[in-house]
């Protein structure tokens, strides 16, 4: 709402106001203000999503890569040895010669659950081999079935 605090006896009264009234400008920014402060939230749930496949192209792999597969029971092997969790360093620098910037290929069966994939991970960057490479297979273009029916006489 403008006010003037014109004087009643000024001559030069022309009846016009020259103030910029900037409340319904006010009104109108914190509207939005709070629209936004509503939306933001929302733009953020996490949604279920299905994952692309990679079209990367295939790193060259070493002669000799050392591969780490975990089992569906959870069971770590280095190679074609069976080992135990906690001799996983020993037997990594053993393998390595104690060469800490070597890739390391984990495997994983599918039906391993992320959080267990994740803390072998965890005992593969505490043990300082932080070079992992996730083994995955490659998948095939898959044929485009027939569009058309075939004519049977």
């Amino acid at each position: 709402m403008g006010v003037s605090l014109r004087s009643s006896g000024d001559d030069d009264d022309t009846g016009e106001l020259a103030d910029i009234n900037i409340t319904p400008f006010i009104d109108v920014v914190l509207v939005l203000l709070i629209i936004f402060m509503v939306a933001a939230p929302l733009s953020t749930v996490d949604v279920p999503v299905d994952l692309p496949v990679s079209n990367a192209q295939p790193q060259e792999r070493p002669n000799e890569p050392l591969f780490l597969t975990v089992s569906d029971d959870l069971n770590l092997t280095l190679g074609e040895q069976p080992l135990d969790r906690g001799a996983l360093q020993a037997a990594l620098d053993a393998k390595t010669g104690a060469k800490r910037d070597e890739r390391i290929f984990l495997r994983a069966d599918e039906k391993v659950a992320y959080g267990d994939l994740m803390e072998v991970m965890n005992l593969l960057r505490s043990a300082g081999y932080l070079k992992i490479a996730l083994v995955g297979l490659e998948s095939a273009p898959s044929p485009e079935a027939p569009t058309t029916p075939t004519a049977q006489p």
